[in-house]
């Protein structure tokens, strides 16, 4: 009977593998691009949402690749029905059941060997994804970026999990914790080594958890639009700068290749960026259309979901910064239960590292007013990559634009009071201290590459090691950390950290009033006059019980990532004794 169920589990796991590949089988037919994307210029679409039903959202998704004429690797996630990058809608409490289905292509063999950490042989079926840790360019895995979810196989481990093309669809099964704050996730690859590579070709996609209007009631009733800001490698990398900017200093490349930070503001990005999967290339930035109603307000929710690049967002009528009503960065709104910050907090512009995500009350300009949603520069030091000014989206006022498809319910009862106290008023057990660091291969070419490593004080820097079984850090579930990171680099840093949010105590040094959370921070770099490291401390929260496991910490810039600027931290029960420094 045994052997009989186990044979009818194989059988019922093949014909389901066959019937989702079946029902994607234009996405790999051959010479068929599965990742397509708008041309330049076009209206911004919206991705399809797929929300949960009577407590569940089920959903199959599969990750493609596309290699194109100049040699560049496109990738994309697909529903069964074609459907690119859907944004998953749940509610508190909801259960997620994501059966994943890995359609990539080795469409660049001479990758699949410079970062392999593989149990296995190269080609040999993996018996079981959860312990195979194979990191390959044909490797995958999901990440659920700033859900409270536990770090395990299933749900949101991503050291040993690893799917292969000839793996069987793989089931991702959690549930929405009931105390998840309402706003912005996303979800992503995050296979060392290859993240870099996956996200930038464009695998990523949005998760909302309902109920923002219940924290925040000035939003509810709003028209709520979703803006996911991609980067991309260039699409014209020998053009010359637009003419219509002014001329900048001879164009500089950094150790990663791309084009390095001139200080400017102008010339040359690393990136380009898309909106919606609608390119905005260098070097004339044509801008993709969103079509509002004049005057109409709505909730932008916006994801960087940038490997490298920085965003610093603002809406501009002529040549006039306009107000942007910030209520919740990283999920979490501004005033979220604790209710110790205003709910809405106005601003002109809006920086938003990678990984990060920012929800806003946008205002549209009147019929006949020039309005560009734009990024501005960002400074991201001697070492960093160009992030220059450039325009993202034309906004038009128009009496018959289409409304968004989704919108905000009417407010209904608030959120419950949180069951923990505020994290500020939480007393840190311990103390750490961590710093960000750079080191040429070899130091007598400047040009050579880059080791990246984040290490605690008192420790060798050493890059990450997939391989590696001992965590670098153990912290104990029900206590409250200070972490203080440096920037020992003349670069900037984005430092995030899986499965739990932090406040931000202070900022070099300074204090700083955050009355709310995020999970990802920029952190200074250093420059050669300063008389000591900049750095940022933030109060870190393991009093949840799903970060009990093995999660990471590391920089977001996924460049940085998969070469070795990442860590690990065992978050042990909390009748565990203290497991000290």
């Amino acid at each position: 009977m045994l052997l009989a169920r186990i044979c009818l589990i194989t059988l019922a796991s093949f014909a389901f593998a066959q019937t989702v590949r079946a029902q994607a089988a234009h996405a790999g037919s051959p010479g068929h691009d599965p990742c397509s994307r708008p041309a330049a210029g076009a209206e911004v679409p919206e991705p399809r949402n797929f929300y949960s039903e009577h407590g569940v959202l089920k959903v199959d998704l599969s990750i493609h690749d596309y290699r194109e004429q100049d040699g560049s690797v496109r990738y994309c996630y697909l529903l069964p029905d074609g459907s690119e990058s859907p944004t998953l809608r749940l509610n508190r409490g909801d259960l997620l059941i994501l059966h994943l289905t890995n359609d990539l292509t080795d469409t660049d063999p001479s990758a699949s060997n410079a970062h392999s950490h593989m149990a296995h042989s190269p080609g040999a079926r993996t018996p079981d994804p959860c312990t195979s840790d194979a990191m390959t360019s044909v490797s995958t895995n999901l990440h659920f970026h700033g859900l409270t979810v536990p770090p395990v196989c299933h749900q949101d481990d991503v050291l040993r999990t690893s799917v292969q093309p000839s793996d069987a669809p793989f089931e991702y099964r959690f549930q929405v914790p009931a105390n998840e704050a309402p706003g912005l996730y996303w979800y992503h690859p995050h296979i060392h080594g290859f993240s870099s590579r996956q996200v930038l070709g464009g695998a990523s996609g949005a998760m909302i958890i309902e109920g923002l209007e219940r924290a925040t009631p000035e939003v509810a009733g709003l028209p709520e639009r979703l803006l996911v800001i991609r980067d991309q490698d260039l699409v014209n990398p020998d053009a010359p700068p637009s003419k219509s900017e002014p001329v900048v200093p001879k164009m500089l490349i950094d150790r990663d290749g791309d084009a390095a930070n001139n200080g400017t503001g102008f010339g040359k990005p690393a990136k380009d960026l898309s909106i919606n999967f609608v390119p905005v290339p260098y070097p004339d930035y044509p801008p993709a259309i969103i079509r509002m109603r004049p005057g109409e307000r709505q909730l932008w929710r916006v994801l960087n979901a940038c490997a490298v690049t920085y965003l610093n967002l603002a809406v501009i009528f002529g040549h006039t910064p306009q107000r942007l009503g910030l209520v919740a960065i990283d999920g979490v709104p501004m005033n979220a239960p604790q209710g110790r910050s205003d709910p809405v907090t106005w601003v002109d512009h809006i920086g938003v590292p990678p990984g990060a995500r920012v929800e806003f009350i946008v205002e549209a300009p009147p019929v006949g007013v020039p309005a560009l949603f734009v990024t501005r520069t960002v400074d991201t030091g001697l070492g960093g990559e160009n992030d220059p000014n450039r325009a993202l989206a034309s906004i038009l006022a128009t009496k018959d634009a289409p409304e968004p498809q989704s919108k905000l319910p009417a407010f209904s009862r608030p959120l419950p009071p949180p069951a923990l106290p505020w994290l500020g008023d939480a007393k840190p057990v311990r103390v750490r201290r961590f710093y960000f660091s750079e080191k040429l291969q070899d130091p007598k070419d400047p040009n050579s590459a880059t080791d990246f490593y984040i290490t605690e004080e008192g420790k060798t820097p050493a890059p990450f090691d997939p391989a590696a079984t001992a965590p670098d850090i153990v912290a104990r579930q029900g206590d409250v950390e200070d972490w203080i990171i440096e920037n020992r680099s003349n670069e900037l840093h984005a430092f995030h950290i899986h499965q739990l949010h932090f406040m931000l105590i202070d900022w070099s040094g300074m204090p700083v009033n955050e009355r709310f959370l995020r999970d990802t921070v920029n952190v200074p770099y250093f420059r050669a006059q300063m008389l000591q490291y900049p750095s940022v401390r933030l109060r870190m929260d393991f009093r949840d019980p799903n970060t009990v496991g093995t999660f990471v910490y590391h920089c977001h810039l996924l460049e940085h990532e998969d070469g070795g600027m990442m860590g690990t931290i065992r978050v042990v029960p909390a009748d565990t004794p203290s497991p000290g420094r």
